[in-house]
């Protein structure tokens, strides 16, 4: 099992004890599940994206590199690993 650390803070002691597999189970029981995850990266890509749509307004031609940027990050739901996600890097404007 893995260690932990406590700090008394009326004392100031450190002690060392591990984690009981009760508290073991609540942490990974915590932990966000692949569809939350993907809830808060679609979430980011949606923002990306709002940032960026000024570029698609009528009076202006995108550049390539905008167009791909910005099908990129339609693309990201598509990606396999929710740990691991490739975020395109923002050309200029």
């Amino acid at each position: 099992m893995a260690d932990v650390e406590e700090y008394n803070v009326s004392t100031g002691a450190i002690n060392k004890r591990s984690f009981t597999q009760s508290e073991l189970d609540l942490i990974e029981a915590s932990k966000p599940t692949a569809e939350q995850k993907w809830v808060e990266i679609r979430s980011q890509r949606d923002m990306l994206l709002r940032e960026c749509d000024w570029w698609a307004t009528s009076d202006r031609t995108l550049t390539d590199e905008q167009k791909t940027y910005r099908q990129n990050l339609r693309d990201i739901p598509s990606q396999s690993d929710v740990d691991n996600i490739t975020w395109p890097s923002k050309p200029s404007a």
